[in-house]
């Protein structure tokens, strides 16, 4: 029994070796989509009025955590929130 749990495992690591290529390209492409949309609402954000902002930073704000988890898949370096707050 154990054999075959062990051939399994096997397979499904084949698998997804091969699977991971596209998906990591998928993922570089998903990140790099939600940069160019948190560049365009943040451009929005300067010239928006005041009743539209609070909807516009609530969008940067899930835009960006979205981005840092993307690249937290991808094993890109993350920076610490002290450093993207300017204090590090």
């Amino acid at each position: 029994m154990a054999e075959i749990i062990d051939f399994a495992e096997i397979q499904e690591a084949r698998r997804k070796a091969r699977a991971g290529i596209p998906e990591r390209e998928n993922l570089e492409r998903a990140v790099q989509v939600m940069r160019t949309n948190l560049a365009a609402v943040a451009a929005e954000l300067a010239d928006a009025p005041r009743e539209e902002q609070a909807e516009l930073l609530t969008r940067i704000e899930r835009l960006a955590a979205m981005i840092r988890y993307g690249m937290r898949m991808l094993g890109d370096p993350v920076p610490s929130p002290q450093v993207r707050r300017g204090l590090g």
